[in-house]
């Protein structure tokens, strides 16, 4: 049975309840969204909407779970995790294939999402009880202290849609092993992914009112009812700046633990002693993963004058010969764009730069539908006051720009207000490092065009966001930490 005739069982499996209290229900007034695949503009699943009324229900079962969650051990918490996991990996084709049909990806690379997603699961895992404290002495003797980690209580967990899987489970994952209970909004135009998810989680184990589920096709009316609550704790973001802004000023009234992670533009440094061959090679895989919806996406190419040309012509080579067109099909390389308006955002920004002076090296242009595709597009001579060099691209557009010295590099690069994922190409490692350290940017990818994995922490700074997601950080999100004074037996 191919991708295509496998869909409707997959769907099927899909609860398209909320899940509040442990059970999948209506939403309070019946209202529902629908869910359309990106590659052919046809409906594939219809959702229960939340409202407000639902996401307060869902916070009433957080805060009644919480007591209970927190107090369990953290080797019961770990072999939870463990077993999700397990479960995840064990169905990794039915996830891949529900992120194809709902987002739009290459199945090839739908799978590798469900790997990557499913490493946080056994990271926290593993982590859940390794969550050291540490036992002092004040420097004047007269008491000995504890510190140690409590869980922050209950959260509220907002993913987007471009990695439906792996955003659920690097917040899900740290919240679970650290003992916080949950209240996850997933996005509209790609819920189904952590529907799933959520089911299998209910079925690991995961005692009621642990994680609750609410997709809505209004976002605000969730986060506003729940920000406002005084027994949420904390909030942890995905998503745009413009919405992070807004969750962080709502956030600042209860005073909440605030992890964003918010947008990027990437800057892909190639300098005149870089192998070629293998800054292309990294350039598309920083550039083309995801379709180029990405936060750590390459953005702009700053490319040394000297290789400039070979760069240009190689990359344009290698964009040319890929494959769009529908993820289900054998050989697909590119999927489509999530909807229309990234495909007219996409559209807009490629022919502004041309209209400013860039040239086309290939692609350029949206390709006929049904669906919402977007040629890999390079474009060469970019001007400084482009929009594509300073707006997120969210597609595959790779504009390039060229320096000559090492200062100017690290200016073009630093001019922006974003923060998040950089990339340096150099057979200099010294001089890697060095402009690693005056690049202004959470993440450095240093000859590596993949730079995410579970066990590192990731997040931005400036305007790409608060806080860190995996690695041992990941779990610090998701606690307090408390000291307890003792008297010294020996004062």
């Amino acid at each position: 049975m191919n991708a295509r005739d496998r869909a409707a069982d997959v769907l099927a499996k899909v609860p398209t309840g909320l899940l509040i209290g442990g059970q999948w229900r209506d939403a309070s007034d019946g209202g529902t969204f629908d869910i359309v695949n990106p590659a052919t503009g046809e409906v594939i699943a219809t959702l229960a909407s939340a409202t407000a009324d639902d996401a307060r229900a869902a916070l009433d079962a957080a805060a009644g779970a919480q007591e209970a969650w927190a107090r369990t051990s953290a080797r019961e918490r770990s072999n939870l995790l463990r077993a999700v996991f397990e479960e995840v990996t064990s169905r990794a084709d039915e996830f891949a294939l529900l992120m194809t049909l709902e987002m739009g990806k290459p199945l090839a690379e739908s799978l590798g999402e469900v790997a990557y997603g499913a490493e946080f699961l056994r990271w926290f895992s593993e982590e859940a009880v390794r969550d050291y404290g540490r036992v002092l002495d004040t420097p004047e003797g007269t008491l000995r202290t504890l510190v140690r980690h409590k869980p922050v209580g209950p959260c509220l967990l907002i993913t987007p849609w471009n990695f439906p899987l792996a955003m659920a489970t690097r917040k899900v994952g740290p919240a679970l092993a650290a003992g916080c209970t949950m209240v996850l909004k997933s996005a509209d135009l790609t819920p189904l992914t952590s529907q799933l998810f959520a089911q299998v989680v209910t079925d690991a184990g995961v005692p009621p009112g642990v994680l609750n589920v609410v997709p809505s096709a209004d976002a605000p009316a969730i986060s506003g009812a729940l920000l406002g609550d005084s027994r949420l704790r904390k909030v942890s973001f995905t998503g745009s700046t413009t919405v992070g802004k807004v969750l962080l000023k709502a956030a600042a009234d209860n005073v909440l633990r605030s992890s964003m992670e918010l947008g990027g533009n990437a800057p892909f440094i190639v300098f005149g002693d870089a192998d070629v061959d293998k800054a292309v090679a990294g350039a598309a895989s920083a550039k083309l993963r995801n379709m180029g919806e990405a936060c750590t996406a390459a953005n702009r190419f700053v490319v040394h004058e000297d290789v400039a040309e070979e760069f240009t012509t190689k990359l344009a080579e290698r964009f040319g010969a890929l494959v769009v067109g529908n993820g289900l099909d054998e050989g697909t390389q590119v999927g489509p764009l999530i909807g229309a308006k990234a495909l007219d955002n996409v559209e807009s920004l490629v022919v502004d730069a041309v209209e400013r002076g860039a040239e086309v090296v290939v692609g350029g242009h949206r390709l006929d539908g049904p669906g919402t595709f977007f040629a890999p597009t390079v474009l060469r001579n970019v001007p400084a006051d482009a929009r594509v060099l300073h707006e997120e691209i969210f597609g595959p557009v790779a504009p390039i720009v060229t320096f000559s010295t090492e200062d100017e590099a690290v200016e073009i690069a630093n001019s922006t207000e974003y923060g998040l994922a950089s990339y340096v190409f150099t057979e200099d490692i010294s001089r890697g490092l060095r402009i690693g350290d005056r690049l202004e940017f959470g993440i450095l990818g240093l000859n590596a065009g993949v730079i995410s994995n579970a066990a590192v922490p990731f997040g931005g700074v400036k305007h790409s966001g608060l806080g860190r997601e995996g690695g041992a950080e990941g779990l610090r999100e998701y606690t307090t930490t408390q000291y307890v004074g003792i008297e010294s037996p020996w004062s």
